[in-house]
């Protein structure tokens, strides 16, 4: 299976991504082994699952460049951020 993921940080900031393994790629978040996100701890606040990994890394290129589609998301977990 593959994972596009939401994590937020402690300030409440988002972060979407993709991976095969989702509990191995929240610990490295937090372990700051991720440019993009070191520094922070974070938390996990939405998943999607894929049995494709193409799927996956569409989804996660969607929800990063389409400000629309990523409002939607946000809107529908909003409060999941608290």
């Amino acid at each position: 299976m593959y994972y596009v993921y939401v994590i937020v940080s402690d300030n409440q900031r988002p972060y979407v991504g993709y991976t095969a393994d989702l509990r191995r790629r929240l610990q490295e978040h937090n372990d700051g082994k991720n440019k993009s996100t070191r520094g922070r701890q974070w938390k996990l606040v939405y998943y999607e699952a894929y049995k494709s990994e193409k799927d996956a890394r569409i989804r996660e290129r969607k929800l990063k460049q389409d400000g629309r589609s990523r409002r939607f998301l946000y809107e529908r977990i909003q409060n999941s951020f608290e």
